[in-house]
């Protein structure tokens, strides 16, 4: 197997991320960490990233706001409670909150739209619809909703969608563990389906030509064999081998059983036939026999958007790691980047290209890597 380094173009020091999106020549980093939201940056000289603007959550601790989505002159950020940081502050509510951003140094807030304290987690935004995983009243853990942003400073619920289980309020007895839950991470729509990432839930695919009635196609939960939690469900917009594919990662985090973390896994599923999804192969990185190995140690997301067969995944302390897989049945790796460490380790998030064909890498703890492929 060839592997190739790829090269590092610029740096940007700032508090880690969850997040990084490029428009044009801004890049967009949410934080994982309150009091920090974003920061803005102006990327138009890539070996020189500049300070444009930062925004402050506002809560000390017990949230933050680390995804983002920018498209057009509208950023629009989480806002998540997290009770493991000392618990969820009293009065707050989570959401998303609404940004225009049409002077990116000057960001102005539209609106901020409420669920529950715990909030959102993850959602995607095609400049007209968010598709989210809030939590709301009356449902265990996230669910499936979908957003009219048409006018941002008035965001209309379209439709949702739950796992059966989920709707507490409407009487459904919890078919599986609390401490491993079905659970939204995300969808992300190609067409007139959302391919939805659903945690130890496994994943869906909703038919959402009626957006007012998300209809379930097909599904699968590999989590109780395969140990980790689905974290993210990527349609390909292209036939490989007279196919059509879907890439999911399964996420190096919170797996049922830590004797048995082995290490988190990409797949591909052959959604040809959409109501018969058929997972053929995967990819693990060298190195893994089967013993335990540490949390972010694997996996963790791909680029959402794709350009061609190599695909861009931030593979935790494994930095960047472009996947081919234009032989679908013999995923590979072509090439990988580590960035440097902060506090002794490396944990890659996040990776997003911009329209000159550079990577953008963000670590969970610090700094933004502007990479270009070699």
């Amino acid at each position: 197997m060839t592997t190739t380094q790829l090269k590092q173009v610029g740096y940007f020091d700032c508090p880690g991320g969850g997040q990084v999106v490029v428009e044009g020549r801004t890049a967009y980093v949410a934080h994982m960490s309150s009091p920090d939201q974003n920061t803005i940056i102006d990327i138009s000289d890539p070996k020189k990233p500049k300070h444009l603007a930062s925004i402050d959550l506002g809560w000390p601790k017990g949230v933050h706001a680390h995804k983002v989505r920018v498209v057009g002159d509208i950023m629009i950020t989480n806002l998540e409670g997290i009770a493991r940081e000392g618990g969820i502050p009293d009065g707050f509510k989570g959401g998303l909150n609404i940004y225009d951003v049409s002077n990116p140094a000057h960001p102005r807030h539209l609106h901020k739209w409420e669920c529950t304290e715990r909030g959102v987690h993850r959602f995607t935004f095609d400049g007209r619809y968010a598709y989210l995983s809030p939590c709301v009243e009356g449902y265990r853990q996230n669910i499936v909703m979908i957003l009219d942003m048409k006018n941002p400073e008035k965001p209309e619920e379209v439709g949702r969608w739950h796992m059966p289980g989920q709707w507490e309020a409407g009487g459904e007895d919890c078919p599986w563990d609390m401490a491993h839950p079905a659970r939204c991470h995300h969808p992300i729509r190609m067409g007139d389906y959302l391919y939805t990432s659903y945690w130890h839930g496994g994943w869906v695919i909703l038919d959402i030509g009626d957006m007012s009635k998300p209809r379930r196609v097909s599904g699968m939960n590999w989590t109780r064999q395969f140990n980790y939690p689905v974290h993210t469900c990527l349609p390909i917009p292209f036939e490989v081998e007279g196919r059509r594919l879907m890439l999911v990662t399964d996420e190096d985090a919170l797996p049922r059983s830590r004797e048995k973390a082995a290490g988190s896994l990409l797949w591909l599923v052959d959604v040809t036939d959409l109501d018969n999804p058929i997972p053929f192969s995967t990819f693990r990185i060298d190195g893994l026999d089967g013993s335990p190995v540490p949390m972010h140690s694997t996996c963790h997301q791909p680029t959402e958007t794709v350009k061609d067969t190599d695909i861009p995944v931030a593979y935790f302390s494994h930095g960047l790691i472009s996947v081919d897989i234009s032989d679908p049945h013999r995923m590979k790796q072509t090439a990988q980047y580590l960035p440097k460490e902060t506090g002794g380790r490396i944990r890659s998030n996040d990776v997003c290209w911009d329209d000159r064909g550079l990577l953008y890498l963000l670590d969970r703890d610090r700094g933004l890597s502007i990479v270009e492929p070699g």
